[in-house]
């Protein structure tokens, strides 16, 4: 895409890395979004398709700021919005005439439901060869065509529930939609490794991500267990199969989180704990050793741990090289990633329409990330955007 072919935009906005890409976003709750913002984070210029009604976060509330979803605020920056009724014939053949100029495609219709108009990769391929269409899914374009995309649903029926909550109690789902997030960077990783070899070849292609792919991929150690051990794993807590201790401890006023991940950081535990026979005895002088004998060993750390503060133990076994972390609330998540100077908390817009966002995660050198348009509200760019697709091309 070239300037003088690009859409309606700010000319004079900061220049990303993906700078010039044009995205046509046909995706909507999170999985897609997230991708997208992230693309549109990195330079690329990512039209938002929505139906007459929206994408469906927009009513996803409380909470809220003003009167818009904080939901929908958290996965749309850097995109402008066109509100299309694909069972319109017009506008049918605006969102066709979008795919055909786009350098990307992204989708996460019901496997073949764009087909009817005209908007499947096929479909795009013939009117835009070089095109790199990614189509999300929940379970995978040769599953039931039946089964929805949820979050939840692949959080059950990955298995990651069995592996959430107390040993002896139900399974939980985790605190966030994470086979979504996981998803969408999955999608984004495999996007622009094809628009890498679009670069090399001029090809496109098509890429399918789904979340059950996803959700087995990202349970990576618990998931080798079975593929490649026979093992099934279960339910334990917070506690780690293979680290011992890796997980929270109580403490004089409260819990903290302590973790040995090597002979060396156990050691240094123990020294600070005033324990030196530990690191020696047969039981726990190996990380296996330590694990297998986690029992044992637990009430052995559990009474020094309580004579300690959160406060004063974080400090002191961070100065000795022991990983621990506060189990801390969002809002103190967020002041310690300042505290840690990572700046979390951007304004992306102006004035009184500017909206806090986080921060994109990757910090470029050279080509920084943008945080320039707020979330838009729907069809905001609706009037340009038509206009620009019912002119000229080139």
């Amino acid at each position: 895409m070239s300037d003088d072919t690009a859409p309606p935009g700010d000319a004079d906005a900061p220049r990303g890395p993906l700078h010039g890409l044009l995205v046509a976003d046909f995706s909507r709750i999170l999985a897609g979004p997230y991708a997208t913002m992230l693309l549109g984070d990195m330079g690329a210029e990512v039209i938002k398709v929505e139906s007459p009604g929206g994408d469906d976060t927009r009513g996803w509330l409380p909470p809220v700021r003003g009167d818009v979803s904080t939901y929908y605020l958290a996965v749309n920056r850097n995109k402008r919005s066109l509100a299309l009724d694909l069972k319109d014939g017009t506008d049918a053949a605006l969102a066709r005439e979008l795919a055909a100029r786009a350098d990307v495609v992204i989708e996460n219709f019901k496997p073949g439901g764009l087909a009817r108009f005209g908007l499947d990769y096929s479909a795009v391929r013939d009117t835009n060869p070089g095109v790199v269409y990614a189509s999300i899914t929940g379970f995978g374009s040769r599953a039931d065509p039946s089964l929805p995309g949820y979050d939840l649903m692949v959080q059950a029926i990955s298995g990651l529930m069995s592996l959430t909550g107390d040993p002896e109690g139900p399974p939980y789902r985790a605190g966030i939609s994470v086979f979504d997030v996981m998803t969408g960077m999955h999608a984004t990783i495999g996007i622009l490794a094809a628009l890498r070899h679009r670069d090399r070849t001029g090809t496109g292609q098509h890429l399918e991500v789904s979340l059950l792919g996803s959700a087995l991929s990202g349970l990576v150690n618990h998931s080798s267990a079975y593929v490649a051990g026979g093992e099934v794993p279960y339910r334990m807590g917070n506690a780690h199969p293979s680290l011992f201790p890796y997980e929270p401890l109580p403490v004089a006023d409260g819990e903290l989180v302590v973790i040995a991940g090597n002979d060396g950081q156990f050691a240094r535990l123990c020294e600070i704990l005033d324990l030196p026979a530990l690191p020696a005895d047969p039981r726990f002088a190996r990380n296996q050793d330590r694990t297998a004998n986690r029992e044992a060993l637990r009430p052995l750390l559990l009474e020094r741990l309580a004579t300690r503060t959160r406060k004063d133990l974080f400090h002191e076994l961070l100065a000795a090289g022991v990983p621990c972390a506060p189990i801390n609330t969002i809002d103190e998540g967020v002041a310690f990633a300042e505290e840690a100077g990572l700046d979390p908390v951007v304004l992306v817009g102006e004035g009184e329409t500017a909206v806090p966002s986080v921060r994109h995660p990757v910090s470029f050198s050279v080509t920084p990330a943008r945080h320039e348009l707020p979330p838009p509200g729907l069809d905001e760019h609706g009037a340009a955007l038509r206009a620009w697709l019912t002119g000229p091309r080139d």
